[in-house]
């Protein structure tokens, strides 16, 4: 046992649980823990923000990246309002996270004192988990507790500690908890359901796989039962990756960040297999359909739809156990219209991206990170147009990583999942891709990626316009009012900031900026790069609904939804299995 003040007891706790870096802004009422942790500096990294909401975003992009848990901190007062943001994508999207919270000293609560809030009450509908230590003693407990609670639950913790409290000096000895054994007992997949699922499949003559984050370790397992049972796959948005996305059987997501081909799929399936997800718009997809759901929280299963079948299991295990039954089914005729439909699809983007009429086309933009882009690279995804984009064309198909704002949708949330993932990945390429709406909500961090020599690459999408908002007004037939913005010099900014800024406008100086990114890489540049990109203002194909198919709707209809969409006439996939 040693003595040692409470704030440096907090930051050895950390450190048992592996946190080598926090995120957040220091203030009168939280200088004292944030003494604590230079004490342990050389084992906690201070992260020293330029705004906590991003501080907030990237520890919640910590936990999403490596499934460890992220955590910042804040001050009384405005220092812990910033945060929410951050703390509710990590309730939304079942992230790990901690928020430390500063509070007025204990002579001065209850006296109306500056800054001074009752700060409890305020995340009661943001987790169970918020706690004010009340001697110095229950800071390193509490500190513990929080974050089991946030591994328990998945979701986040609020530990609120009165300033002086951190000062003070206790008797405080290491906690000899026992490690964390992933696996106490063998779960037994039910051989029954493993039957039943079969038949199913068996009698199915449009089955398909949609995978959701419950998956994302069993790519094996997804990939190979695609190729045995002849069946195509679509995964989630947020699991973009849980089967290679360059596979001729995955098909991409369904929605708005969707495609053609995985809207198709769905529509004339007469099976669905719902794995690891609890996907909220499977209500409206047709009726008719045979659902069967796979998941490990029986909270989930047919909470958004009725199911024909209901598993409650792991998914990578049963799909393990699924996929030793039977004989390989050849390649149906089902499974090659979806191959057709998707080989169509990508020569689409590739029209567009090549369609520089009107001005530089985002797509072009996001094929240029496709191709310039390694097998490890990380992606922080903002949310608009730009995650739509990002979705359809970047590469998933070996070791990168994505982290975006799945349920939430918070704008902003691109640059400071970046930064989590440079810290997280130091070693790989990182890439923030926003457009001008969303980076300028949280420009100012482009100084927390200069600070700490952090290369990332930030592409801005500028189209001077709130786009994915625009689509919503045209398909309400309502005024674009609030819409447009001005754009801004976002390369002169960067300069400005000690980053690297270089301004794109066509695919010519698109080459060139990846040309100069590349050459800048290979001589071990520290500094981070904004790539400024003027692109056309386009409402990009809403692939949520698509009036396409022949046999449902009329020629007219039909060609004006192509027109629409400028999809170039591409065959329906209803089309591709009458051949």
């Amino acid at each position: 046992m040693a003595k040692m003040r409470a704030g440096q007891a907090l930051a050895k706790v950390l450190e048992s649980w592996d946190v080598d870096h926090i995120y957040g802004i220091t203030a009168d009422s939280i200088n004292n823990t944030v003494d604590g942790l230079y004490e342990e500096r050389d084992q906690i990294k201070y992260i020293q923000v330029r705004h906590e909401e991003v501080g907030a975003l990237a520890a919640t992009a910590d936990a999403k990246l490596t499934g460890k848990v992220g955590v910042s901190f804040g001050s009384a007062g405005p220092g812990a309002t910033h945060l929410f943001n951050g703390l509710y994508d990590a309730k939304m999207d079942h992230a790990p996270v901690v928020a430390i919270i500063g509070q007025s000293a204990t002579p001065i609560m209850n006296t109306f004192f500056f800054q001074e809030m009752d700060q409890d009450p305020m995340f009661a509908d943001l987790t169970d988990f918020h706690k004010q230590a009340t001697n110095p003693e229950q800071i390193p407990y509490i500190m513990d507790q929080a974050i089991r609670y946030a591994y328990e639950h998945k979701a986040p913790a609020i530990v609120i500690i009165p300033d002086n409290l951190s000062a003070e000096e206790i008797d405080f000895e290491p906690f000899k908890s026992a490690e964390v054994v992933n696996a106490v007992a063998e779960e037994v997949i039910d051989d029954k359901a493993v039957s039943d699922v079969y038949e199913l499949l068996k009698n199915a003559k449009h089955p398909v796989l949609w995978a959701g984050l419950g998956m994302k370790d069993a790519r094996k397992e997804i990939v190979e039962f695609s190729e045995k049972f002849s069946v195509p796959v679509l995964s989630t948005a947020p699991a973009t990756g849980v089967m290679p996305t360059d596979h001729p059987n995955f098909m991409g997501s369904r929605g708005r960040l969707g495609t053609k081909p995985a809207f198709e799929v769905t529509q004339v399936a007469d099976l669905i297999i719902l794995a690891g997800t609890n996907y909220p718009f499977s209500r409206f997809l047709p009726a008719g359909i045979k659902f069967v759901q796979i998941n490990n929280s029986i909270a989930d299963l047919g909470k958004q739809r009725d199911v024909d079948l209901a598993v409650l299991a792991d998914g990578k295990k049963f799909f393990q156990a699924l996929n030793q039954k039977g004989e390989a089914v050849p390649t149906t005729p089902f499974l090659k219209a979806a191959q057709e439909d998707k080989r169509n699809w990508d020569a689409w983007l590739d029209k567009v991206a090549d369609d520089d009429s009107e001005g530089l086309a985002p797509e072009a933009v996001i094929r240029a990170i496709k191709e310039n882009s390694t097998d490890d690279s990380v992606f922080g995804l903002d949310v608009g147009n730009n995650l739509m984009w990002s979705i359809r064309q970047l590469p998933f198909n070996k070791n990168q990583k994505l982290s975006m704002s799945a349920w939430f949708g918070t704008m902003g949330y691109g640059l400071p999942a970046a930064i989590a993932g440079k810290l997280s990945f130091p070693d790989s390429q990182v890439f923030n891709i926003a457009g001008d709406g969303g980076f300028s909500m949280v420009m100012q961090d482009l100084l927390t990626q200069v600070q700490y020599d952090m290369p990332i690459i930030n592409v801005v999408l500028e189209n001077k316009a709130y786009g994915f908002i625009q689509h919503e007004k045209i398909q309400a037939s309502q005024e674009p009012y609030g819409i447009n913005f001005i754009g801004a010099d976002w390369a002169g900014f960067a300069d400005s900031m000690g980053a690297i800024g270089l301004k794109v406008t066509d695919r010519k100086s698109l080459a060139d900026a990846f040309a100069k990114i590349n050459e800048l890489q290979k001589s071990g540049n520290k500094k981070p790069i904004l790539i400024d990109a003027k692109v056309k203002n386009v409402d990009p194909a809403d692939t949520s609904f698509m009036p396409i198919d022949p046999t449902q709707f009329d020629k007219e209809t039909i060609e004006g939804y192509n027109k629409a969409s400028n999809l170039f006439d591409q065959p329906a996939l209803q089309d591709l299995l009458d051949e």
